[in-house]
């Protein structure tokens, strides 16, 4: 096993479970949230729902079908459609003016965008036989 796909591990674990807390978070809404965060109680129902089920499923994603080698290239999928919440981050906050997250949903995304790459191109998974 190589560097880039200990490299690539540690990003999915890492990102898969902070996407399934950051999901589970807009079903809960817990008060009290940090200032960075308040932008939670601005969302609507309906929001909360897609967003967090996206999250949830993708932090799913980034994991299991890798690690269990059953569909492994679901991996690259849902790496690639957490870019796509990120990116619709990034929209959300400019809109708000709220530019540290707008910079830390940059960030998110292009590490998101690594890991797609590297999961489809430079350490993919191989599938059980």
């Amino acid at each position: 096993m190589g560097w880039k796909n200990t490299v690539l591990w540690v990003l999915q674990w890492l990102f898969g479970v902070y996407f399934i807390a950051i999901g589970v978070m807009h079903f809960i809404v817990p008060e009290g949230l940090p200032g960075p965060m308040e932008w939670m109680y601005d969302l609507s129902d309906t929001v909360h729902v897609v967003v967090g089920i996206a999250e949830i499923l993708g932090g799913i994603g980034l994991i299991v079908p890798s690690l269990t080698r059953i569909q492994p290239q679901l991996t690259v999928y849902a790496a690639a459609g957490l870019v796509l919440v990120m990116i619709g981050a990034v929209v959300f906050h400019i809109d708000r003016g709220e530019g540290a997250s707008v910079g830390t949903n940059v960030i998110i995304g292009a590490v998101l965008a690594f890991i797609a790459y590297g999961r489809w191109k430079v350490a993919p998974i191989q599938p059980r036989q």
